[in-house]
């Protein structure tokens, strides 16, 4: 336990290396002013930027619409290199830790910086796997939600609501300082790396209508996971261990990728001194997105709506006068490949060779051919990225479309809390806060309901079949000021319709 606490200390952000300092000559034409700033490893800080000031002394601010060019942070989690393809955890290259390394290694790398000894991993793994039974209340809890309710709205619920069952982690009751002691974090790491794959399992189970089934403390993280998914009745039950495997590479694959949509907002909360539990649902929400997780689910089904080999052209076409969206294609760090392809398209030979094929692979593989030789996405550097395949592997192993986002929140959760520790540890960190440019309304003054000129908002808003049978006795219009008489308004402009 105390190698544990020790290598959660490893990264410690105080142990910076030495810095790299120059200076970029900016004349600024407005005022005629030069300015000297300072570049540190090849980064302009934006303090720098804020010392050129026009003539009334507002600083100069950089408008950059999702963070296109911002640096929001120092890490040393992950590196993806978009031009040569390389995708690295704590510098060990992916293609090695999907090769020869195991999803619960993996993220003890990228939560305490290095790979665990033989008896380090036994102590990770025994603390990971006993961590995973949930209050019977959460069952409950879960039970109650409507068997069609999308699982990531499930699962960041449950995420959330675990938080109120540990009041000893909720900062706005002990303040931040309580994750300062290594041995608290790490019970909190323990906690949600062993629980996740049970709210997953737990929101597969609702869907099909079947109970849940308790974790298996002496099964692998993976193993575990589909076991819960499911057994039925047979207490002897297991997964085959070839699709164990695949899903156990795929977990490695997207556990962690540098600053992304979700693992950027947890460092947003983080910031804020949210708990845990609460940084991690709010990654998790954002990862529901189709243009974050929901890629995966957004792209089969694209190829669903495509349909046959033959419709390929047609819907090319469509996408370059911009009526269609090709899903899984483009990524905003990978410009030639996304080194996490070659790997996922060789767990799906393997996945392939167990179950039936899918028809929809042959229209996949025909897909990126023939986008791969169309000058427009030749010129516009647009070639697959994981989401592009994962969705298929996942399919083909009989995951319901909507649960994807959940089978990527699994692993997620690994690289979420490395950037969680590491933010917290960040003496550099501050209250994320970015600033706007304002270009609304002028100063005016407040104007009586009745002296305001008409507007065209849109009030309307759809109703269903009930609503229009519940209403249909009342009258037309409702006026907006039924205390005044009507020739108040002889216009009838500030009667509404229902």
């Amino acid at each position: 336990m105390q190698r544990l606490t020790q290598l959660s200390n490893h990264l410690n952000p105080n142990r910076l290396s030495s810095k790299t300092s120059k200076t970029l000559t900016v004349t600024d034409n407005r005022t005629g002013k030069t300015y000297e700033l300072s570049i540190v490893d090849g980064i302009l800080p934006g303090s720098e930027l804020a010392k050129i000031k026009d003539a009334k002394n507002n600083p100069l601010r950089l408008n950059d619409p999702g963070y296109m060019n911002t640096v929001a942070c120092v890490s040393r989690i992950c590196y993806a290199d978009g031009n040569t393809g390389v995708l690295t955890y704590r510098g060990y290259p992916i293609e090695q830790l999907a090769d020869h390394s195991n999803f619960l290694e993996v993220a003890f790398l990228l939560i305490f910086g290095d790979l665990p000894t033989k008896n380090q991993y036994a102590t990770w793994k025994y603390k990971v796997m006993t961590h995973t039974f949930i209050h019977e209340d959460l069952k409950e809890m879960m039970s109650h939600f409507r068997y069609n309710a999308h699982p990531m709205g499930l699962l960041v619920n449950m995420i959330s609501a675990e938080s109120t069952l540990h009041p000893e982690g909720n900062t706005a009751l002990n303040g931040t300082e309580i994750y300062n002691n290594p041995e608290v974090r790490n019970n909190f790491i323990y906690r949600i790396l062993g629980k996740m794959p049970v709210f997953a399992a737990n929101a597969y189970r609702r869907r099909i209508g079947r109970p849940f089934v308790d974790p298996i403390n002496g099964l692998d993280y993976i193993e575990n996971f589909l076991t819960m998914i499911d057994n039925y009745s047979d207490p002897n039950y297991k997964p085959h261990p070839t699709l164990v495997k695949a899903l156990d590479t795929l977990f490695i694959l997207q556990a962690e990728h540098e600053t992304n949509n979700a693992t950027a907002f947890l460092r947003h909360l983080a910031s804020a001194g949210c708990d845990v539990y609460m940084c991690i649902a709010g990654a998790a929400a954002a990862l529901y997105g189709t243009k974050s997780g929901g890629a995966g689910e957004a792209a089969l089904r694209m190829f669903e709506a495509i349909g046959k080999k033959e419709n390929i052209p047609k819907f090319l076409e469509e996408v370059k006068q911009k009526k269609r969206i090709l899903y899984g294609f483009g990524h905003r760090i990978y410009k030639n490949t996304d080194p996490r392809v070659k790997i996922v398209k060789k767990v799906v030979v393997d996945v392939f060779r167990i179950l039936d094929k899918d028809p929809l692979l042959e229209l996949a593989l025909e897909l990126e051919k023939a986008a791969l030789s169309d000058e427009y996405f030749i010129k516009r550097r647009l070639f697959p990225n994981i989401d592009y395949y994962s969705g298929l592997v996942f399919k083909a192993m009989g995951f319901p479309v909507d649960y994807f986002s959940v089978l990527f929140t699994i692993p997620m959760t690994a690289g979420w809390l490395a950037h969680w520790v590491e933010a917290i540890q960040d003496p550099d960190q501050k209250i994320v806060r970015p600033r706007q440019n304002y270009v609304g309304a002028p100063r005016r003054n407040y104007v009586p309901a009745l002296d305001r000129k008409p507007n065209n908002f849109e009030l309307e808003s759809t109703r269903s079949a009930q609503q229009r049978r519940r209403e249909a006795l009342l009258e037309d219009d409702i006026n907006y000021f039924p205390e005044d008489d009507d020739d108040d308004d002889p216009s009838g402009e500030y009667n509404t319709s229902i």
